[in-house]
Formats: C-alpha cells, structure tokens, sequence
C-alpha cells in the first residue's frame, strides 16, 4: 500500500511541480509564472511523459491568463510540438544537459517575439531577465524531476 502510494505521487510530481511554479507568480522571480515552463518543456518534449503534453497545454493556457495574452503562450506551445513532431535531423531527447539548448532556443524566441510585441525598456529588460533566470533554473529543476521519477 505504501509502495504504491509513493509510486502515484512520483507520477504526479512533474504536474504538481508545473501548477506550483505557476501559482508562484512573482514580478521579479517568477514573472507571470513563466518558470511553469520548465517542467511542462522537459516532461513534453525530452522525457516524455504521457498525458502530459495535455497538461502542458493547460498551463500554457494559464500562463496566457497571467500575461493577458489571447492563446500566445498555447501558440507557440502548440507551434513548438508542431516543429518537434516534423523534425526529421534533430533529436532533441538525446541532446546533452537535459536539452538545456532546445530550451533556451524555445524560451528565448518566445520571450523575444514577446518583447518586441510589447516594447518598452522596461518589458525588454524583465524579459531578458526571465530568460536568463529561467535559463538558470532549468538544469536543477529538471535533476529534481529524474530523482523523483526514479
């Protein structure tokens, strides 16, 4: 009974770990909550784990609430699945540090077009600052992940 209960709760995990880390918004730390987009990247597109590209799409589209964006976090989500599922020559489940590059590339180009979109300094510099910070957060995050699931 035990066993299995510690089971289920490292299969939740990843998922718990996305709705706390949305919930967590912070204006400096955790802008809109954007740090969601750890685990939703990793457990979609490196270690995929089922249901959860769903899951990912639910928090995207939660992401969309705190930014007051209209489905552009579940676009380009849904667009990055797109490229994924196309990609012929790149595999990025086999990339080393647990796809760190895909994710900067993924994260950068989203918080870019996202910047210029609504430009001012002051965007462009939280922006940045998300990115770098994100950035930062993803490797520990997703070694958290690996040793829960094991």
């Amino acid at each position: 009974m035990k066993t299995e209960i510690i089971h289920i709760l490292r299969l939740l995990f990843p998922f718990a770990l996305g709705l706390v880390l949305w919930r967590m918004e912070h204006m400096f730390w955790n802008m809109g909550g954007i740090l969601a987009m750890i685990p939703v990247f990793y457990c979609s597109f490196i270690r995929r784990i089922p249901w959860f590209s769903l899951f990912g799409l639910f928090i995207c589209f939660l992401l969309d609430y705190n930014f007051t964006t209209h489905f552009y976090w579940t676009g380009m989500f849904c667009l990055a699945y797109a490229i994924n599922g196309l990609q012929d020559w790149v595999d990025i489940t086999r990339l080393e540090h647990n796809g760190l590059g895909a994710f900067m590339v993924f994260l950068g180009i989203t918080i870019l077009i996202y910047a210029i979109t609504n430009f001012s300094i002051s965007v462009l510099l939280k922006s940045l600052w998300c990115w770098v910070w994100a950035t930062v957060l993803y490797i520990p995050t997703t070694i958290l992940i690996q040793k829960v699931r094991k």
